[in-house]
């Protein structure tokens, strides 16, 4: 599934859930914000498509927030993506170190 198309899914998705979804042009990179008990996520549209879907994705799988995707209907290529992408994140070493390779003792990068 192309990124704009997942975009497409996970904006829907999200308005049936009770967001609104804003796409704004600035130097803001996106994400969430409550205004006057308003639930907006925010998308800057200078962004690719495939950045904004990693926003929403980080969005819905923070543990901070109260989604839960298992109460309503997914379709299963959306769900499968959203699976993979974040497998792959946190596939993601964040140990910033690396082994120097004549004392063997880590150092950062």
């Amino acid at each position: 599934m192309k990124a704009e198309k997942l975009l497409l899914e996970l904006e829907e998705i999200l308005v049936n859930m009770g967001y609104t979804v804003r796409k704004e042009r600035g130097s803001f990179k996106g994400g969430y914000c409550l205004l006057e008990g308003q639930k907006i996520i925010m998308l800057n549209k200078n962004q690719p498509a495939d950045y904004l879907v990693g926003v929403i994705t980080r969005f819905i799988y923070e543990d901070e927030h109260d989604i839960s995707l298992d109460d309503i209907y997914v379709k299963p290529a959306v769900r499968k993506q959203l699976s993979d992408r974040i497998k792959a994140t946190r596939a993601i070493p964040t140990d910033r170190t690396r082994k120097n390779p004549l004392t063997g003792d880590k150092e950062p990068v």
